[in-house]
């Protein structure tokens, strides 16, 4: 119930989070009271079934909406509560502290505007504040205000509170959060919450209320570009009109949209809210609208709309930085689903590139599973192309959520760093242009040669032998008699390549022109050896789509500490040093082959040993048979010594 208030503006959401018996539903309670924003005879009411118990009137039962609740002395859901100050009004969304219920955090956080810290002055900063505290970082809460409860235990020791705020500005830097303030408490008494009290003459800050009021509104982000997510499709009559709410930006009646993931788009013929206002023109971030086009293109739920000119990333991979909360650890290999704004996809988890210790914030990158409670940078790989924003470009749309079931079990941020956009005209940008038929057919050549052409695709870590093999199998097969040619990543970089830097956009954009002079080789007759770290699966896919009845792709097989350790360039002493950024490996992904057409293990075995398995490899999967066929004996094998 809010109380009747002419100044009141807008309304903030304030998520209340800390470690279990902080006291965060008696400051809620006390606080409800204190700005008389509780129905009548609410607190009475309570008293009385207090008195009948023969209990403690507590203030945190006024939030203890069940009876199992007030049996259990736990809170274990997320409530909203409604209050209002001389400023303006609030919703509280209390999260529970209790491990069994921290999944409701997740979207209890993710409505907030800021959020409040409980801390206990006795106890200090315990592990599930910490917990709390980076769950905040994960979904980029930036207002913060920390109150240092019960002071009333420890005297209103002004030292207590100055090692227990010191304690909890420490952490909440370590992690990339700053408290705009740092409030000492007492819930039970009601010392600095609406009213300073007498207990504390020596804190000059302000009070609970007074922090709240200085937080800011966030407005609605239209400076960002369009993002409208398609919630639903409407059809009345012979219209058909697209339903969503506008996460960023701004739309207008006559504007182009586009739509992810298919890549069409239209012009919006009219806009339309409820009730129906012929003359809108426009629309903005904040608003549920509906849009007509002018083009019956395909459009469902999920799909996401935006400007021509700034559309979000398509990608089929991407990173996220979570909180896991099931009983059940996460593994590479587990398929989940996702939801970020109004798209739902099926995602298999491709690695686990980080596990981190909100104690004491340390990472360990050889995690094989992620336990309940834990934060973890993870790589998933979803079936299809979406549409997508890192956390970073977009705050509206760069939360994920991710299920089992249909229950929660992790949540965090999208991270798209290292990932280039995978968005590629399919068409070409020139004009007039017709594809050469060819006098000589591919059997022709193999005829002239003894054999036929082929991409063999080198792929690895920087320093797991690629360019070194690549170059003794050249020596080999061609002592044999056999057309090859080596394609090496530094030497098409002096050419080529010479314009491209090493961005995500820059490496893919490098992986597809060789792809295509790959396949114009290997369409000659010659055996293209492309020696290549190309460390993301889509690109050495598309490197394939080039010329796929010819490509084989070889994995070349060393862990990152062996690499490192070869290290023949010095480059990645220089990438820990810092001289050489988004280095594959270091500060940028590299993506083993899910399912490569063979394996050469350079860790474990010697150069000659490889060298004469990958050569074995290629003569059985290029050389012609006695009927004067390709020999058919080795394609489609995946071999490892």
């Amino acid at each position: 119930m809010i109380k009747e208030n002419k100044k009141l503006n807008a309304q903030m959401g304030v998520v209340i989070v800390g470690h279990v018996d902080h006291g965060k539903s008696s400051l809620i309670g006390r606080l409800l009271n204190d700005t008389d924003s509780l129905p009548a005879g609410k607190k009475e009411e309570l008293e009385s079934i207090c008195e009948k118990r023969g209990v403690p009137f507590e203030w945190s039962f006024l939030l203890d909406a069940f009876q199992a609740e007030r049996d259990q002395a736990i809170t274990i859901d997320t409530t909203q509560i409604f209050f209002s100050s001389e400023q303006r009004n609030y919703v509280i969304i209390d999260a529970p502290g209790h491990r069994e219920f921290l999944k409701n955090m997740i979207s209890g956080a993710a409505q907030a505007d800021a959020a409040v810290l409980v801390v206990d002055a006795s106890e200090g900063v315990r592990e599930q504040t910490k917990r709390h505290a980076y769950m905040l970082h994960l979904l980029g809460m930036q207002q913060i205000a920390v109150v240092i409860n019960k002071m009333d235990k420890v005297d209103y020791d002004a030292k207590v509170f100055e090692k227990v705020s010191k304690e909890s500005a420490e952490y909440l830097k370590s992690i990339g959060l700053t408290a705009s303030h740092i409030i000492p408490i007492s819930a039970h008494a009601g010392d600095m919450m609406a009213t300073r009290g007498d207990a504390m003459d020596w804190y000059k800050g302000k009070t609970l209320i007074e922090a709240l009021d200085a937080f800011g509104i966030s407005s609605p982000p239209v400076a960002l570009p369009l993002r409208f997510p398609i919630q639903d499709v409407y059809r009345f009559d012979e219209e058909r009109i697209l339903v969503g709410r506008i996460e960023t930006g701004t739309m207008n009646k006559g504007d182009e949209i586009f739509f992810s993931p298919t890549n069409e788009k239209a012009v919006i013929k009219s806009i339309k809210n409820w009730p129906n206002d012929e003359s809108l023109m426009k629309a903005s971030a904040g608003q549920s609208v509906g849009i007509t086009l002018d083009d019956r293109i395909f459009v469902e739920r999920g799909h996401l709309g935006s400007s021509v000119k700034n559309p979000p990333m398509l990608s089929n991979v991407f990173r996220a930085n979570i909180f896991w909360l099931s009983d059940n650890p996460l593994k590479v290999g587990n398929s989940y689903k996702v939801r970020y704004g109004t798209t739902e996809a099926s995602v298999t988890v491709q690695s686990i590139d980080n596990l981190i210790d909100t104690q004491d914030l340390g990472q360990n990158n050889e995690a094989v599973e992620v336990m309940r409670n834990c934060v973890a940078e993870v790589t998933l790989r979803a079936r299809d192309m979406l549409a997508i924003d890192s956390h970073e470009d977009n705050f509206r749309l760069g939360r994920v959520v991710v299920y089992e079931g249909y229950d929660v079990v992790g949540g965090g941020l999208i991270n798209m760093d290292g990932y280039a956009d995978q968005r590629q005209s399919a068409e070409p940008k020139s004009k007039n242009i017709y594809k050469v038929a060819h006098a000589v057919t591919p059997e022709m050549r193999a005829e002239r040669f003894g054999h036929f052409g082929g991409i063999f695709w080198f792929t690895g870590l920087s320093g797991s032998g690629k360019s070194t093999l690549a170059v003794a199998v050249e020596r080999e097969i061609f002592a044999q008699g056999l057309n090859t040619y080596v394609l090496d990543g530094d030497n098409v970089r002096y050419g080529l390549n010479s314009d491209l830097g090493f961005s995500p956009e820059d490496r893919a954009e490098n992986i597809r022109r060789i792809g295509e002079v790959a396949a114009l080789q290997a369409k000659s007759g010659t055996i293209v050896l492309s020696a290549f770290i190309s460390p993301y699966n889509a690109d050495r896919d598309k490197a394939r789509a080039a010329a796929p009845n010819m490509f084989h792709e070889i994995y070349i097989k060393a862990d990152l500490a062996t690499c490192e350790g070869r290290d023949p360039k010095g480059l990645y002493k220089k990438a820990r040093g810092g001289d050489i950024k988004q280095f594959t490996g270091i500060d940028s992904p590299y993506e083993a082959p899910m399912n490569p057409d063979l394996i050469a293990d350079t860790q474990t075995n010697d150069i000659d040993t490889c060298v004469k398995q990958i050569v074995n490899y290629i003569k059985d999967n290029v050389m012609m048979n006695k009927h004067g066929d390709k020999n058919m004996g080795g394609e489609g094998r995946v071999v490892s010594l």
